[in-house]
């Protein structure tokens, strides 16, 4: 098919008059059944690249993606167009699932797009065999590489697909995010004799700026100074789930239309969001990274980053969503001396130390054991036991294997030793990138001539959209009136603790404030282990007392429960009494310790902290709590692990409804 011949093609069936020179050099290979990898920048067109294509093979494309949002958008599209598509994923209900399958077997599809983790399923597996496959595209390839940002597991088993498809399987890689290092190996991957095409990665119309401040709260200073003075709609990325609430929070204060997102919502929370960021309903949506991958909207006019990203490339990942228009758009990342800790906090939980790597083989020479087991027994932090197994299954030194219901890992015979050196090597490259992050906050050079360097394109165009050339920096300087805000928003806003526990009649609390906030947590540690307190300050009941009045202003409770403590028995018992005084709601003491148990602080995972408490708690008098809406009392919520314990016990001993309130709650690492 001649360049003129497509074009024909493409105006019939999707409106379009002619490919860029570069999409028509991708497709003109996979119509002459070859294998590419294409590397170009966000906005740029890759979907057309492989829709195009899919139209005119005979067969089936299958496009593995981890963006759901990108199925859901591209499919919908494409329904329009009249090309027949359907997606496969874990957000859709089984039957959706099987439908998809089953008109892909008949011929009745052209794409279908299926979530990379499909691989480890054994029903898709064996589905595969009975597809008439024409053509596999990789979305997001970067995920096949181990030296990629964002690499997956799930992306390898893609590799042993096309494995065992014919050699003349036209076969897409798609990234906008690879070093030479990375499309090196994804070439490798994909075939000996695959094409790179590499296009240009700048940006000439996003305007970077970083802007120092000393902490989290002249984050949220700036943020409120700043928001009304930027045109357009925006995404404020954050780098915790609980802290797109704050955000979000504090822009509903100062009266900015906003929301938060992150992958713990329910999805069709998230499908409400992602519509409005759509139809441009809030001027800004506060997320983690979870949004904006796969979402085809042209016109997000600024993009802030609260916390710096782990990498260069993760940066320029997230700052691609901006501005796919061509128009002007500003990119600030807003940049404290401690933010290097989270990043680094993640990236010791995603590459452990060698040390722990032979520390499980040891335990393993044992004998068999499952995951739970595993990472119990030698308390290792949840990720950091789940990375380690998977890393050691990829190096063929260890394998699952079924016993009656349970998976339980053993050493596979002869297996090679462990290869120290790529896994060390991964982990000083994770350590390399997120110096070169800090390097790109302190560079005086053109911000985005740094970032397409780094990414392997040299470019020879000049630049000076950045606050290190022509463009003047932000001023910073806070207002008295918005220090007395953030003052009056800290005194005001209390998180909601989101307990998401099936089957049992416990609901989503409220805490009086973050721990770690102001003095906060100052002062509960000091009145919980300095030995001598009975008494939580006067201070903490106040905002306990407020967080109730403003977040169950409309409820009726019947009794109040406390979690009982056998370090400082009195503390919570006398907290518990000020709370039901104050709220004239009775206090009861029913709930009972029914054995000592460690602090669950000291407990490094939750399966460890789970046994610690499962069965530690006892209802004395049910006849207290049957039927009755119970508002259960305790000072800090961490993983929840205690309220539902109790929350269980609770229901068992017939409560109407049970709903926890505490003093504050922690802020945990979720980074989706």
């Amino acid at each position: 098919m001649t360049r003129t011949q497509a074009e024909k093609e493409l105006k019939k069936t999707f409106k379009l008059d002619s490919f860029h020179d570069e999409q028509w050099e991708a497709i003109d290979k996979l119509l002459k059944k070859e294998r590419v990898l294409l590397i170009e920048k966000t906005g740029f067109g890759k979907s057309l690249c492989y829709q195009f294509p899919a139209t005119q093979f005979d067969g089936l494309t299958i496009i593995f993606s981890p963006l759901l949002s990108l199925m859901r958008d591209q499919v919908k599209k494409l329904a329009k167009l009249g090309i027949e598509a359907r997606c496969i994923n874990s957000e859709q209900l089984p039957n959706e699932n099987s439908l998809s399958l089953k008109l892909a077997k008949s011929g009745k599809l052209k794409i279908l797009y299926i979530a990379p983790e499909r691989q480890e399923n054994m029903w898709w597996l064996n589905s595969i065999k009975e597809l008439k496959i024409s053509m596999l595209v990789i979305d997001e390839a970067h995920c096949v590489s181990l030296w990629g940002h964002d690499f997956r597991p799930a992306y390898r088993k893609i590799v042993q697909l096309i494995n065992q498809l014919p050699p003349n399987t036209p076969l897409l890689a798609t990234t906008a995010t690879a070093t030479p290092r990375v499309e090196e190996d994804i070439a490798k991957q994909i075939g000996e004799n695959a094409i790179v095409i590499r296009g240009k990665l700048i940006r000439q119309n996003l305007h970077l700026f970083v802007v120092k401040v000393k902490d989290e709260d002249e984050k949220l200073k700036w943020i409120g100074e700043h928001i009304n003075h930027l045109e357009g709609n925006g995404i404020i990325y954050t780098g915790t789930r609980n802290n797109t609430e704050v955000y979000s929070r504090w822009l509903e204060f100062l009266k900015v239309p906003s929301i938060g997102y992150n992958a713990g919502m329910d999805v069709k929370t998230r499908l409400s969001v992602e519509m409005g960021l759509m139809n441009n309903r809030w001027k800004v949506v506060v997320s983690t990274n979870a949004l904006g991958m796969g979402i085809d909207k042209p016109d997000i006019r600024f993009i802030i980053h609260t916390q710096m990203p782990a990498s260069p490339i993760h940066y320029y990942q997230e700052i691609g969503r901006a501005g796919r228009d061509g128009l002007p758009t500003k990119v600030i990342l807003l940049s404290a001396p401690n933010d290097r800790k989270l990043p680094e906090y993640f990236i010791n939980n995603s590459k452990p130390s060698i040390k722990l790597y032979h520390a499980v083989l040891e335990e393993l020479k044992k004998g068999k054991v499952t995951s739970r087991q595993l990472i119990k027994g030698m308390k290792l932090f949840y990720q950091q036991g789940k990375t380690i197994v998977a890393d050691l299954i990829n190096q063929r030194i260890i394998r699952e294997v079924k016993q009656g219901t349970f998976s339980r890992l053993e050493l596979m015979p002869g297996a090679k030793p462990l290869n120290e050196e790529k896994f060390e090597a991964l982990r000083q490259a994770r350590i390399k990138e997120l110096d070169d992050m800090v390097a790109y906050v302190e560079t005086t050079s053109p911000r985005m001539k740094f970032l397409c360097e780094y990414l392997g394109d040299d470019i020879d165009i000049e630049y000076t959209h950045c606050d290190n050339t022509s463009d003047k920096d932000f001023y910073f300087g806070t207002p008295m009136e918005l220090n007395d805000s953030l003052e009056e928003f800290r005194a005001t806003y209390f998180p909601i603790i989101e307990v998401n526990a099936r089957g049992l009649l416990l609901v989503n609390g409220v805490a009086a404030s973050y721990y770690g906030t102001s003095n906060i947590a100052e002062a509960i540690n000091r009145s919980k282990y300095d030995g001598t307190q009975t008494d939580y300050p006067a201070f903490l009941i106040k905002q306990t007392l407020s967080a109730y009045r403003k977040t169950f202003k409309q409820e009726k409770f019947d009794v109040i429960l406390y979690v009982p403590s056998e370090r400082t028995p009195d503390l919570m018992m006398n907290f518990a009494e000020k709370i039901s005084k104050a709220l004239e709601i009775p206090m009861s003491d029913v709930l009972v310790k029914t054995r000592e148990t460690e602090e669950q602080r000291n407990l490094i995972n939750e399966y460890l902290k789970t046994d610690n408490i499962a069965g530690a708690f006892a209802i004395e008098d049910i006849s207290e709590v049957k039927g009755k809406s119970i508002l259960l009392l305790d000072d800090i919520y961490d993983t929840g692990i205690t309220i539902k314990e109790i929350g269980r016990i609770l229901t068992i001993a017939g409560a109407a409804k049970i709903t926890p309130m505490t003093i504050a709650k922690t802020v945990q690492g979720e980074i989706e």
